[in-house]
């Protein structure tokens, strides 16, 4: 677009708004409130009203993770024995690469402590939650017995493996031929070059490419998402790095993939809301600025912000969808009342960060 219309209609995307005001964030709520009452944007434009990504847009986006594909690769999981363990390609040396008996791969797991593999299986029913999960790829626990069914055929490899019998881990979907990302502006290479995260401006925004909106729609829930769950451990701890590596900007964003069809794939997200929460002093000086650069949204994921922020359930639907979908979830146990308290105020600043850029 051309016109002052197009102009105006992008002027508020990714841009880095000062702190709201009463009057602006209660403006702000009753906008979003009745955001459908409100005509379409121009159907050339990538932004809707002002704050959400056009409808034409998100259809572009690649599917990720299919539920019932998830559903099915789960089950199959659980049932499956572990014919083989390799090392590498999976993280961490403790971690292993299984060979499942139903000819499937996963990555296996094993965390310092049990707090992150907590972290990565509530990370991963909270995207359940948020309407993001499609972006993760399956994740099941399971628990490490050397003498039982899944894990005889490895008996061998275990004692190896130095685990501690009894142990839980993550059984998490292998996925073939991914890249890696490197962050788009405004986070890439602006802020490699030491400046605040800049807003993306109209006349930038008008001249990407449609695969460049596609990965945007998706960055910004990947930042929603890493905000709420306080997760340094991908694109946070590049900025970290910045005070040592100038160039870290424009090197891989850590725990971030992309699928052959373009999708982001959100990996290894064992530092979320537990050992994230317990660090939140010395991370969120680099988390909430990158939330406040995100202000374009999926209308659906600001919604369920909406919906949980409106009834304060954040932590009560959190604890359903685990219970209901983890048959091993009483091992690790849920959050603490403190962690469920840090959750909904992560959500409330959310839901108020998008209420004050609407009202811009």
């Amino acid at each position: 677009e051309s016109g002052g219309g197009g102009q105006k209609t992008f002027r508020t995307l990714l841009a880095v708004p000062a702190a709201a005001t009463d009057r602006e964030e209660r403006d702000g709520e009753e906008r979003l409130a009745v955001s459908d009452s409100q005509p379409p944007a121009d159907a050339a434009s990538p932004v809707e009203r002002g704050i959400f990504w056009s409808r034409e847009l998100e259809e572009q986006v690649p599917p990720g993770f299919a539920a019932e594909e998830a559903a099915a690769w789960l089950s199959a999981a659980r049932a499956a024995r572990v014919a083989s363990l390799e090392r590498g390609g999976c993280g961490r040396s403790s971690n292993r690469l299984a060979r499942l008996s139903d000819g499937s791969r996963a990555c296996v797991r094993y965390g310092i402590n049990p707090e992150q593999i907590q972290g990565e299986a509530l990370s991963y029913h909270l995207a359940g939650v948020l309407g993001m999960q499609e972006r993760l790829p399956p994740m099941a626990l399971a628990l490490v017995e050397a003498r039982g069914r899944q894990w005889e055929p490895v008996r061998e490899e275990l004692r190896g493996s130095h685990w501690a019998e009894g142990a839980v881990v993550s059984l998490t979907r292998w996925v073939d031929n991914l890249t890696a990302v490197v962050a788009p502006a405004p986070w890439g290479a602006e802020a490699g070059a030491g400046r605040r995260l800049q807003p993306l401006s109209a006349g930038e925004l008008v001249g990407l490419s449609p695969s460049q909106l596609v990965e945007l729609v998706q960055w910004s829930d990947l930042i929603l998402f890493d905000y709420l769950t306080a997760n340094f451990d991908r694109l946070v701890s590049n900025l970290f790095s910045l005070q040592w590596d100038p160039r870290v900007m424009r090197r891989a964003t850590s725990n971030l993939l992309r699928a052959p069809d373009g999708g982001l794939v959100f990996m290894d997200n064992e530092a979320g809301l537990v050992h994230g929460y317990r660090l939140l002093a010395m991370w969120d000086p680099y988390n909430e600025p990158l939330l406040r650069s995100v202000c374009v949204f999926r209308e659906g994921t600001a919604r369920r912000v909406a919906e949980l922020h409106r009834r304060r359930s954040a932590a009560a639907e959190l604890r359903r969808r685990y219970r209901a979908r983890e048959p091993l979830w009483a091992r690790l146990g849920f959050l603490s009342e403190r962690q469920a308290e840090l959750l909904q105020a992560r959500v409330d600043f959310v839901h108020r960060h998008i209420a004050h850029c609407r009202a811009q």
